[in-house]
């Protein structure tokens, strides 16, 4: 009986994640734009309906503008390549003109095949040496976005992604504790003992990185505490989303 393997290079590179935002100018070669996009093509999908479909942006006068729409973030305009991950359900509408894509269930759908195919795209992406980070500021002006990219309706900007080698070398960002998120038969309360703990770890994290006094409950209280991009229904539903 051959011996059990307990990691991989795979595991390797999920483990060694970071988020990378300062790329050098070095473009990626067309050889592995093929090799990520083949990364996307063949990720899970529910019920083979591959419903997402990806806008490379490479024309500057749209990166310089897709930088405005996502909070001014720079490496959006600068990353040697900048991706938008799109929930696309046109295509099926053209297939099957009474499709009923008006359902919530649609939607969740999209959203996530598109988490499934973006997820493959970065891994297979650092797997490569290659670094990047998920932009879903993009959302603060979904609208706009979708009018730039000329998407049509059943067809929504779910979250955006830059690519490139990177040109910094930033710690681990540490997360939450096995015991607060894998439960076995049912769910449990949360673990106040260890969210305290974890909470001491992130904050000593981002003192070292920012020189900031945060932690993760702070930084939970900070995100949702508040309306959340509230005009985003709207546009959903101006798109043929979420009105059962």
């Amino acid at each position: 009986m051959s011996e059990k393997k307990y990691t991989s290079s795979t595991l390797d590179c999920i483990l060694s994640h970071r988020s990378i935002r300062h790329f050098t100018p070095e473009p990626i070669e067309e050889k592995v734009i093929e090799q990520l996009v083949n990364a996307a093509r063949f990720a899970s999908t529910s019920n083979h309906l591959q419903c997402v479909s990806i806008v490379r942006i490479t024309d500057p006068a749209l990166r310089e503008q897709m930088m405005v729409y996502s909070s001014n973030q720079e490496y959006v305009k600068s990353a040697p390549e900048f991706w938008v991950f799109c929930v696309d359900f046109h295509k099926h509408k053209q297939i099957c003109p009474t499709a009923q894509l008006d359902y919530a269930e649609v939607l969740l759908i999209g959203a996530v095949d598109t988490g499934i195919m973006s997820q493959n795209v970065l891994l297979a992406a650092e797997s490569l040496g290659l670094g990047g980070v998920y932009i879903g500021s993009l959302r603060n002006e979904m609208e706009a976005v979708g009018k730039l990219l000329n998407l049509p309706e059943h067809c929504l900007p779910i979250v955006g992604m830059c690519l490139g080698y990177p040109d910094q070398d930033p710690p681990s960002k540490p997360r939450l504790p096995k015991e607060t998120l894998f439960f076995e038969n049912a769910y449990q309360p949360l673990d106040t003992t260890k969210l305290g703990e974890y909470n001491q770890t992130v904050a000593e994290y981002y003192r070292q990185r920012s020189n900031i006094d945060m932690d993760w409950s702070r930084n939970v209280i900070k995100s949702l505490d508040k309306p959340i991009r509230p005009k985003v229904l709207a546009y959903l539903q101006q798109q043929g989303f979420i009105k059962k």
